[in-house]
C-alpha cells in the first residue's frame, strides 16, 4: 500500500504514462507486454495504486522516446514548434484518422521505427 504522501506524486506519473501511451495509440494490455508485466499493473500504475520502479520507469521511458527526467515530471517535455500543418500532412493525419484503430497502432509503430532508426544515424539527436 502507498503512503498518503505518495499517492499524489504516483498519480500524477500514472496520469503521465496514460498520456503518452494513448498518444502512441498503444493498449494497455500492449504497453504491458513490452514492459513485461500484466495488464492489471499498468492498470494499477495509471491510476496510481502502485509504485513505478526504477527498471520499469527505464522501460517506460525507452517506449516513449522521453528521458526517465521527462518521465517522472523533473523535466518539461519536448514539444514540437507551434505552426500550421502542410496541407499534404493534414491529408495524410485525415488519411490515418479514417483508418481502424489497429491499423493506425500499425502505422504509428513504422513511424516510430524509422524515427528512431534516424536519430540513431543522426547520432542521437532529435
Amino acid at each position: 500500500m502507498i503512503k498518503q504522501e505518495s499517492r499524489a506524486y504516483f498519480k500524477a506519473l500514472g496520469a503521465r504514462v496514460t498520456a503518452m501511451r494513448k498518444a502512441r495509440g498503444m493498449t494497455q494490455a500492449e504497453l504491458a507486454r513490452a514492459i513485461g508485466v500484466s495488464q492489471q499493473a499498468v492498470f494499477a500504475y495509471e491510476v496510481g495504486e502502485r509504485r513505478i520502479s526504477v527498471l520499469v520507469l527505464s522501460k517506460l521511458a525507452k517506449i516513449f522516446a522521453v528521458s526517465v527526467e521527462e518521465m517522472v515530471g523533473l523535466s518539461k517535455p519536448v514539444r514540437l514548434p507551434k505552426g500550421r500543418l502542410s496541407p499534404r500532412c493534414v491529408r495524410h493525419a485525415g488519411r490515418l484518422q479514417a483508418l481502424t484503430k489497429t491499423q493506425q497502432r500499425f502505422v504509428i509503430r513504422i513511424i516510430d521505427v524509422l524515427e528512431d532508426s534516424n536519430s540513431r544515424r543522426s547520432g542521437g539527436a532529435r
